[in-house]
């Protein structure tokens, strides 16, 4: 697995559970991130990322107040938006297809299911930091790339036009 040194990095993590919060810091640490930043629902973390300039954001997606759809959608969309390209992981428990879905077309860069692991976390941040997603400005979407893969021959109604 490649080693790259992400001690540069502030990651704010947005979790309400304080126990998966010192989880995902722990994680962290072990990258060799040291700048984290925590907030225990939406409203706090839209607060946080306001306030403090954040190259990466950790997010459950249930979140009290805003959810992390919601704070994604936001961050997105919203004009005033302080960095609406900012990588956002989202994690959940629940990862039925329409959630997974859902925070895909929210802007989600990437997602992540409970209970983690840290292989899997150090490889989507290497995934980011590595081979960052293109953002996408459409009438209905602003966000990374949902493509994980350049289809060229792809011609049917659900082919990307604008």
């Amino acid at each position: 697995m490649r080693q790259i040194d992400m001690s540069a990095l502030t990651v704010l993590i947005a979790d309400s559970n304080s126990y998966m919060l010192t989880i995902v810091k722990t994680m962290l640490r072990g990258f060799g991130i040291f700048k984290i930043r925590e907030a225990v629902d939406g409203a706090i973390a839209l607060e946080e990322i306001n306030q403090h300039l954040v190259d990466l954001i950790i997010v459950d997606y249930a979140l009290g107040t805003l959810d992390g759809v919601e704070l994604t959608e936001m961050l997105r969309s919203a004009e005033d938006s302080p960095n609406r390209y900012v990588p956002i992981i989202m994690l959940s428990a629940y990862t039925e297809r329409w959630r997974i879905q859902r925070a895909r077309d929210a802007g989600v860069t990437e997602f992540l299911r409970k209970p983690l692991c840290a292989k899997d976390l150090y490889m989507r941040l290497v995934e980011i930091i590595d081979r960052p997603r293109p953002y996408i400005n459409s009438k209905r979407y602003f966000g990374p790339d949902r493509r994980r893969h350049d289809a060229e021959n792809f011609v049917g109604k659900e082919q990307r036009t604008d």
